[in-house]
């Protein structure tokens, strides 16, 4: 399977989180957490974030979801200070996109998935 068609079926497969992830984005936002709010889906055990969706809470799925912001990623220095200007100069309006950090067998990678 391509690159490319694996990056397709994982934005299918999270669209089942959308609205736990609109959520919890909303409630970052509203609560002045973070301006860069930024959802973490992976398939195993990790330290980051705070869980809004298990596979145990959420038998449908195959995710786990998690919670977190840029801030977080750089203080666990996933983003490094160099490149922090340049992850918020491709971050997208989390008014319209959901900013999705996928751990998987591709690897590491930020999705931008549209809220509506």
């Amino acid at each position: 399977m391509s690159k490319n068609l694996r990056y397709q079926q994982l934005k299918t497969e999270l669209v089942i989180y959308k609205k736990a992830m609109t959520q919890a984005v909303d409630t970052i936002l509203e609560k002045e957490v973070s301006k860069y709010p930024i959802m973490v889906a992976h398939q195993q055990e990790l330290e980051l974030g705070i869980p809004i969706v298990t596979t145990k809470t959420f038998p449908l799925g195959n995710w786990n979801i998690h919670a977190s912001s840029l801030e977080e990623f750089a203080t666990k220095q996933i983003i490094t200070q160099e490149r922090i200007q340049n992850f918020r100069g491709t971050y997208k309006s989390p008014k319209d996109f959901l900013c999705v950090f996928v751990l998987s067998e591709l690897g590491a990678n930020f999705l931008f998935l549209p809220r509506n």
